[in-house]
Order: C-alpha cells, then structure tokens, then sequence
C-alpha cells in the first residue's frame, strides 16, 4: 500500500464486475498496491450481481451459474490488501499533474454519485473494467410502464428477488434473453414466449468457435432444458412490434421478420402479459476511454469497442482495459482478460517479466472465447430493417420525448445527414442518459440503414456530476480504505 493517502498506489481498478476482480487480485498478489473502484455497494458486476444480506437470500447462487468462480475472486480479494471503495462513481480519468507518469481518478459517491464527496484516486495505472449497457430499439409502446430492459430484469431478480410481472414476455436478440427468461421461470414468473429477431443456425457458420468453447453449448442446453420444463415456447426471426396497454403494459404484438428484420406482411400475433422484458444486445462502455483519446474499434454488430493489443493495453500508454470494453464476450472472458491485464500491469509496474507461462495460456484462452464472441456478434447483430417498426409518433429520444416522425422530418426535410445535426434540430440524446438509450436508434434513422454506429464523442463527465463536487476540486479528497466486500 502507499506510504501516504497523496502517494500514488500502483493500480487503480474501475469496475467491481469479473474483468475488475480478476485484474484487482491478480496485481495484488504479484505485490502491487491496487485501489479498486465501483459504483455498487457490492463487488460482483451486472453478471454477479446478488442481494443484499438484508433481503434475507438464503441461496443466492441459484440464480447463477458458474458461482464457484465469483466466489472465489470474492475470497481472494477478502484475502488481499486491495483497497476496496463501493458506492463510488468514477466521472474522469486525467493525467496526475502531481506525478510523472501517473494518472488521477475522479469519482463522487453516493447511491446515484448524487452525493457531495469528491474523490481523487491517484495511480501509476489505471485499468477499465466498466462493462457494457444494454441496447435498446424503438417500438410503439415501448416506453409503457412495465416494459424493462431484459437485464434490467435480470438484474431485479438477482439483486431484490423481484420480478417485473406475473406474465413476462422475454423479447429482443442475443443470448441473454435465454438466460433471463430461464431465470423468470424458475422464480416463479409466466413466460408466454421468448421472441428472438435472430435465429440460432448462423451459430453454425462458425464451427471453430464452438468446438473450441463446449462451455457455451453446455450453458444453451442448460438454458434450453430450462425452457422444456417451464414449456417456454421460443419464437426465432420475431419481434415485438407493439406494446398495448392504457397504464401499463396489457399485451404485445409479435411479428414474424425476413432475414433483414422486416416485418413480413401478415397479421401479427397479440399475447397477453402484464411486463416485457426486452434488449438487443449490448454496448460497451467505453466513455472514460473516449474521453482520453483511446483508439476503438468497429464490431462486428454495430457497436464500437477499444481496440487492444494482445495484453490488453490500449493505445494510450498505462491505461488497460479488460471485458466488454474490448468487445462483449461474456463473464468468463472478461475473467480471463482481467487476469492477464493484471499480470501485464504487474510486469510493467515491476520492471520484469511475471507469470509468463500463465499470460500465455490466458492468451490462447482469450482467443477462443473472442472467436465465439464474434460469432455471437455476427449472429445477433440487428438487421437492416428494424426502423420499419417505428410510426412517426414512436417515441426514440425517451428523456426528450422526440419521436420518430421529428428525427424523420430533420432527416428528409431539414437536410440533417448525422446524429449530431439531428441532435442540435430535435434535441435527440440530449437528455439525463446522454444517448446511451436511443443512441443506436438515432444513429440508424440520421444514416438511414438499419444498423449505424452512435457518434463517439469526447466528453469531460463519463456520468451527472453535482455542481458542488466539482466546487470542490480546488481540495479533493482522497477516502480513507475501506473494507474489501466480503
């Protein structure tokens, strides 16, 4: 640990998930001073996530699979002299103007960092481990209460043993929503469908990437057996289309949907339900690295992630990455680049090479599981006509209220041809969440295809900062430790 709270440690962590735990007691254990940040009050991530003992789970791991392996990183960093802080939201990474060479992190705390406490954590490195959010499509209805995001909805289950409806129609496209609605099930919840845009044989196109990660086939049959027992039937190449309801969701229209995501021209089928669950992937998060300058690269699904080399070090020298930043792959990957990220620090902090037998094999592991991840992309990735979904009066920019006909019409009429002119003309993505919900969606009626890239923009607040944090940066503070969660 430093000498003093202003010495800088060795390693500043930012995100509790499975790519920050494991990178936090890797370079622990290699001996580096590690300070590890996360906004929830408990390590664990979105994929870990569990309740809190006050709820009284008597088997949290019911909820999970492959628990064994978060318990463990729990007990190492329980074990180790990582310098744990929950609740804290990190809003920028910058140079350390105190330190050649080192790098300041800037976090205000608080359950939504609403809070007046400003924080400065000053390392040599800095590794990013924020993981993904989920991407959300326009439909009409959709922002009826009742409908959540699927890992929003997940996230419910785990976290307070709460489900967002008696009937939950799971919707959207990629992996996730067999998981989730394997999870409603199981809890108790009526799942009438789960309606994949995608289908499941471009998986095929692909037979390297599943022969060489039995694990997936094994967590699909998991799920798929789930489904059986529950009698979940799973609807592939549909969508929902519209939601029905006065003050909450009432009931959903399923369309059938030609390999571009178009609506084939029949009658859709309604199902009754009181909650929808539904997302179409995810999308790293990546603005503390944008904000710095960090390289990306283009997915294979329209999404933008960094680009990394083989030790996960992105194009600005001190500053790592690990997980769904470099592109979203799933728990298991992200444990394995997070480990191999702590290693890589670890030498570079130590002068010498660490553990290079174990770099290596995480090295050829971590390439098998991205050959999956690709696929995964490829198979999921939303099809060209998806905006056909959407009347003029759907609702796209949720926080502004601009809908899909005000986006058109600055589009065909206005001359706007890219999301930032669409923004200065609607006021699209300019809300509380900045675009991360209707991002996509802008990006792809401004270009007019169906699937676009949302603009990366450099911006100095990675998330809402109070004005009286940033008053009060003249003398930051720096937290005392605290215990590691346990």
């Amino acid at each position: 640990m430093p000498d003093s709270p202003s010495e800088p440690c060795n390693l500043a962590v930012i995100g509790a998930g499975s790519a920050g735990l494991a990178g936090a007691v890797a370079a622990a254990e290699l001996g580096l001073s590690v300070t590890l940040l996360d906004t929830a009050a408990h390590t664990g991530g979105q994929f870990y996530r569990h309740p809190a003992p006050a709820v009284g789970a008597v088997r949290p791991e019911a909820l999970h699979h492959d628990w064994s392996a978060y318990t463990d990183l729990r007990r190492r960093l329980a074990e180790s002299e990582v310098r744990h802080l929950p609740g804290h939201h990190v809003w920028s990474v910058t140079k350390d103007e105190g330190a050649a060479g080192a790098w300041a992190v800037h976090a205000v705390t608080g359950a939504d960092g609403d809070g007046e406490h400003p924080v400065r954590v000053r390392a040599r490195a800095v590794l990013l481990a924020t993981g993904a959010y989920e991407r959300q499509l326009p439909f009409p209805g959709w922002t009826l209460p009742g409908v959540v995001g699927a890992g929003g909805a997940q996230a419910m289950l785990k976290s307070g043993l709460v489900l967002p409806g008696r009937r939950v129609v799971v919707a959207g496209s990629g992996p996730l929503l067999l998981a989730v609605a394997s999870s409603l099930a199981a809890a108790g919840a009526k799942v009438p469908a789960v309606v994949e845009a995608s289908g499941y044989l471009r998986y095929a196109r692909h037979p390297w990437a599943l022969v060489t990660n039995p694990h997936k086939a094994v967590e699909a049959l998991t799920h798929g057996a789930a489904l059986l027992r529950h009698r979940v039937p799973v609807r592939p190449r549909s969508a929902v289309t519209e939601v029905h309801g006065t003050d909450r969701v009432e009931a959903v229209t399923v369309t059938r949907l030609d390999r571009d995501w178009r609506p084939v021209r029949e009658a859709g089928r309604r199902i009754e339900c009181d909650a929808l669950a539904v997302g179409h992937g995810l999308v790293p998060q990546i603005e503390l690295a944008a904000g710095l300058g960090c390289a990306t690269r283009s997915l294979l699904d329209g999404t933008r992630a960094l680009a990394l080399d083989g030790l996960q070090e992105t194009s600005v020298r001190g500053l790592w990455a690990a997980g769904e930043t470099g592109g979203v792959g799933g728990a298991q990957l992200a444990g394995v680049e997070g480990e191999l990220a702590g290693i890589a620090i670890a030498a570079r902090v130590l002068g010498r090479a660490v553990h290079g037998g174990r770099a290596r094999e995480l090295k050829r592991r971590k390439g098998r599981m991205r050959a999956f991840a690709d696929a995964m992309a490829i198979a999921h990735a939303p099809g060209s006509g998806w905006p056909r979904w959407l009347t003029d009066d759907t609702d796209v920019c949720r926080c502004e209220e601009v809908t899909a006909g005000r986006i058109r019409e600055a589009v065909e009429d206005l001359g706007a041809r890219d999301v930032r002119t669409v923004k200065l003309l609607t006021r699209a993505g300019m809300g509380w969440c900045q675009g991360r919900m209707c991002g996509a969606a802008v990006a792809c009626l401004a270009s007019r295809v169906g699937v676009a890239e949302a603009p990366l923009e450099r911006r100095p607040f990675a998330t809402p900062v109070p004005l009286a944090a940033l008053a009060a940066l003249d003398d930051p503070v720096v937290d005392e430790p605290r215990d590691a969660d346990s």
